[in-house]
């Protein structure tokens, strides 16, 4: 059985939750990420930001990115999936909540992020199709 622990990206850095939209950004370029956890001071996840959410949320709103703190970004409560997880429940979890990217926990410590593409990488054809559609539809 493939596990979600075997095609993920481990070592998934975090932006924390009273850091700058700002600070992400320059994570991101760094990193050459589309999104990062955003942690809290707890250490637990309280969601994810994306470069979308940075350039539709803050700079198109004529917002600072240097002012808005990536917390205040962060919608409701994160889809995660667990590390041990069957790489199966990816596509599952992915088209249910239709989101490219899942932070991948053990327990409650954040371990990796699974991507749409690490799923294209390693799961067969047929099954990354029906991602690409159920996330391409609705």
């Amino acid at each position: 059985m493939t596990t979600v622990r075997d095609i993920m990206t481990p070592d998934a850095e975090c932006i924390g939750a009273d850091e700058s939209a700002l600070l992400a950004a320059h994570k991101m370029a760094e990193l050459g990420v589309g999104a990062l956890p955003i942690c809290g001071a707890d250490e637990r996840l309280k969601g994810v930001l994306t470069d979308r959410d940075i350039v539709v949320k803050v700079l198109a709103a004529d917002k600072d990115p240097a002012e808005i703190k990536a917390g205040d970004l962060a919608q409701g409560e994160a889809v995660t999936i667990g590390a041990d997880d069957d790489a199966s429940e990816i596509l599952r979890t992915m088209g249910e909540h239709k989101v490219r990217r899942l932070p991948v926990i053990d327990g409650h410590t954040l371990v990796g992020m699974v991507a749409q593409a690490d799923v294209a990488r390693a799961l067969p054809d047929p099954a990354v199709g029906d991602l690409l559609e159920a996330l391409s539809t609705g």
